[in-house]
């Protein structure tokens, strides 16, 4: 089934990458929709990202102390 782009901007779009690229229209919106999938499919989920930072915060000894409004507030001398 075709694809009928109607917005002037997304036209224009596929028309830069294939003048860049040095292909057709078609192949311009293809090779950035395969792009696009492949960079999403790789994507590594933000709670993967974050685990060695995690564990890091959790190799440190904890101080006991709160970080309540007294704490805070005796940090300013008040």
């Amino acid at each position: 089934m075709p694809l009928n782009i109607r917005s002037e901007e997304v036209n224009q779009l596929a028309e830069k990458l294939a003048s860049r690229a040095g292909v057709s229209k078609t192949e311009a919106v293809r090779l950035a929709l395969t792009n696009e999938l492949e960079r999403r499919e790789l994507r590594v989920p933000l709670s993967e990202r974050l685990k060695p930072l995690l564990d890091r915060m959790d190799s440190v000894p904890r101080t006991g102390l709160k970080a309540d409004k007294a704490f805070y507030d005796s940090l300013n001398d008040e």
